[in-house]
């Protein structure tokens, strides 16, 4: 069932994957030595986003790690590494008002967002009974061949959920920079260039989680042309 078409699908996209983190993290690096003109943190940044739209229980914290930086709908909290949430940089800002980005879809109801999180228990079982399955299960279908098919559409829904996942985390992520960008420069927080910076980063974030997609949907017509194939034969 596994097959070097699989595993080139998998290098590839590993590949492309590597190549953006890359690119990103130089980005990032670039951008957080520039400061902003307002002189405002990450967490300053962040408060202000939340205030001017209403939004009073969200709280701002700092959390450990790189690129760690995540809103939690479930008790309402905006994430920042240490570097974005100390920082007064391009990259502090433009990451800060993203995560806040997610905080006013939460208040408002973005459709996107809750479908998303919706979700997130079902991809969440998905992909460790993948995780499961692609170690153990390989084995019982060359032992006995006609699990291979029932194996296939197993693989088939749990792939499609994950995909059906990524897909809707595209317009989440999107709108969130859009919502971030559209503050930014409305509050007066980046003029000009440092507007364009944040910009540029917050695009190169947004592709990888295309390059995610992209690679989710690779993996499950794979297995739809596998399984098809096999019921060719």
């Amino acid at each position: 069932m596994y097959d070097p078409l699989l595993l080139i699908i998998s290098l590839v996209f590993m590949g492309l994957g590597l190549l953006v983190s890359v690119r990103l993290k130089s980005k990032f690096s670039h951008y957080s030595q520039t400061r902003l003109l307002s002189g405002l943190s990450g967490k300053q940044v962040a408060e202000k986003m939340l205030r001017d739209n209403g939004i009073y229980d969200v709280k701002v914290s700092s959390v450990n790690g790189m690129l760690t930086d995540h809103y939690n709908p479930l008790n309402k909290t905006v994430n920042l590494s240490h570097e974005v949430y100390n920082g007064s940089s391009i990259s502090s800002a433009a990451v800060a008002a993203h995560e806040c980005g997610h905080a006013v879809q939460h208040a408002t109801a973005y459709r996107w967002l809750n479908l998303r999180s919706q979700l997130v228990p079902a991809v969440q079982i998905a992909s460790s009974a993948m995780s499961f399955l692609t170690l153990g299960l390989f084995f019982l279908a060359y032992l006995s061949p006609a699990l291979t098919n029932t194996m296939l559409l197993v693989f088939i829904v749990l792939q499609g959920s994950i995909t059906l996942f990524s897909l809707i985390t595209l317009p989440v992520e999107i709108d969130a920079s859009r919502r971030a960008l559209a503050w930014l420069d409305q509050s007066g927080i980046t003029y000009r260039e440092e507007h364009d910076g944040a910009k540029d980063a917050l695009k190169w974030a947004a592709y990888t989680y295309v390059v995610g997609a992209l690679a989710s949907i690779a993996t499950l017509l794979y297995y739809i042309w596998k399984f098809t194939s096999n019921n060719r034969e």
